[in-house]
């Protein structure tokens, strides 16, 4: 069973939210004595850590789906809901943090750093927090949200300073056990190493991390043996080390053939730049040869053979034995010194900066859109946090509840919005993305001009006169009463004069 595994998928998922409480207070001799139900409890976040004790993704391969615990309900009294406890996933450093689709999303560099994976749903409003001077006693609670779901790929990238490139068997595991205290596993037979290994080595006042990692062999950067696991684990370093096999037995190999073999993997390999320590492609990194196995004589005269023409390419030979530790010294020392050069030329890490990103006046917060076709009918589409969210939170087999709903929208502008895209009562209106949107038949608050729409629900501003009377207008309104009653009794005068009041039975 393998021990070692540095890329998985990740499936997390955040804590859903509490539902809120809808309940009614009783007391003695006041059987409804107000609203009281609690708000529901926030769910738990995903979270990823960096965690310096821990070496492999081994814990998310066998346990990919990973879910924060969640809020729970409100309850009466005004008691709110426990908040769900955040999900902590703690991950070796260089782990880089991407999405299905391969862009990265995070780069974890250093004890302590975090990504935010999957974050909580809010919990939902209690009764009591939706009591107002208009609706004091609430027969309704807000839902809680559900948490985020995403899906990640979790890459560990070593982070070591040199990285030792050779064929399989060329004597990578036995350089770095001669020159620094680690000790990987070592045989005669190809693939030994499967797990990346590092050693730190000390070259006078320089101390540097060396990463021996699986062998390369042609058509790695396509993914053939172990290509693509070894080349991830050699894209943060500042020096790359072609370890060559003097002795090999086979016939078609010599080094100078391994070099190009090895050079074209790292020019077809492309790998993430952006992620840290990675600002350069391999093949543009300094880089050095290392001539092993001269312990053995055909191997010695090999290498004195092959130098001259690898130093006409402009490349620093080195020929050493692991065997006896001859020319392990000026290795060393060589590699230090192109590590403190690598780390001079490094760019100082850019504080970090806050983004003020703010609100433009026009924007309202949403969207709408008209969509579809003459063939499959149109449709208005409503896109925004807020309505989103609203609609998430509402609980549909409540009228009162979705009375509060078309109250919140037409207060934050939607109805108005729907007027300009020129939405007319029956038209299909779709709140949300189109896998989750809540689909109905637009029916506006007043369906006389949107001017109109402003008002509370229930309420007609055509009806609502809250203009005061000056004073000559209540002059003018009493003179004009006391003319029609003085035409009034002049016209009752003139009948009566008229005879139109004589009784017929007295004549």
């Amino acid at each position: 069973m393998a021990t070692f595994v540095d890329r998985v998928v990740l499936h997390a998922s955040g804590g859903d939210g509490g539902n809120g409480c809808a309940s009614i207070r009783r007391e003695k001799f006041k059987p409804l004595a107000g609203p009281d139900g609690g708000n529901g409890g926030d769910g738990g976040t995903v979270r990823i850590v960096v965690d310096s004790q821990t070496t492999t993704l081994l814990e998310f391969h066998h346990s990919p789906h990973r879910h924060a615990t969640s809020g729970t309900q409100g309850m009466g009294d005004h008691r709110a809901g426990a908040a769900g406890g955040d999900l902590v996933l703690r991950v070796p450093d260089g782990t880089v943090i991407k999405d299905t689709d391969g862009n990265v999303l995070a780069d974890l560099v250093g004890e302590g750093a975090e990504y935010v994976a999957a974050a909580g749903g809010r919990g939902g409003l209690g009764n009591a927090a939706l009591a107002s001077q208009r609706r004091k006693a609430p027969g309704f609670a807000l839902l809680g949200e559900p948490g985020e779901e995403a899906d990640f790929v979790l890459e560990v990238k070593s982070i070591a300073d040199v990285a030792l490139v050779g064929f399989p068997s060329a004597g990578k595991s036995s350089l770095v056990a001669a020159i620094s205290a680690a000790r990987p596993k070592i045989a005669d037979y190809p693939f030994t190493t499967l797990v990346p290994n590092l050693g730190v080595v000390q070259a006078g006042d320089s101390r540097y991390t060396v990463a021996d990692v699986p062998g390369l062999i042609p058509g790695a950067s396509q993914g053939k043996g172990l290509g693509l696991e070894f080349l991830r684990h050699i894209e943060r370093t500042a020096v790359i080390v072609h370890v060559l096999d003097c002795a090999t037995l086979e016939p078609d190999r010599d080094p100078i053939s391994d070099l190009e073999a090895l050079e074209a993997e790292l020019d077809a390999y492309a790998g993430d730049l952006d992620i840290e320590g990675a600002r350069l492609p391999l093949n543009e990194r300094p880089r050095l040869v290392v001539l092993n196995k001269i312990d053995v004589p055909e191997a010695r005269e090999l290498a004195e053979l092959v130098r001259p023409d690898l130093e006409a390419r402009g490349l620093r030979v080195f020929e050493i034995s692991t065997a006896s530790h001859e020319g392990l010294r000026p290795l060393t020392f060589a590699l230090a010194e192109l590590v403190d050069q690598a780390r001079r030329d490094a760019p100082a890490p850019a504080p970090a900066r806050t983004i003020l990103r703010p609100k433009a006046v026009d924007d309202a917060g949403f969207t709408v859109t008209r969509k579809g076709g003459a063939e499959t009918g149109f449709y208005y589409e409503v896109r925004g946090s807020k309505p989103e969210r609203w609609v998430r939170q509402t609980d549909f087999s409540n009228d009162e509840a979705v009375g509060y709903l078309a109250d919140r929208l037409a207060r934050l502008g939607v109805e108005e919005k729907l007027f300009k895209a020129g939405a007319v009562a029956g038209d299909e209106v779709r709140i949300g993305s189109d896998k989750n949107a809540v689909v109905f038949d637009w029916e506006p608050t007043l369906i006389t001009g949107s001017e109109l729409l402003g008002g509370p629900r229930g309420s007609d501003l055509r009806l609502e006169d809250t203009a005061r009377p000056t004073r000559s207008d209540k002059r003018r309104e009493y003179t004009e009463r006391m003319d029609a009653k003085a035409e009034a009794r002049a016209e009752l005068w003139t009948e009566r004069e008229s005879g139109h009041w004589t009784d017929p039975d007295q004549d």
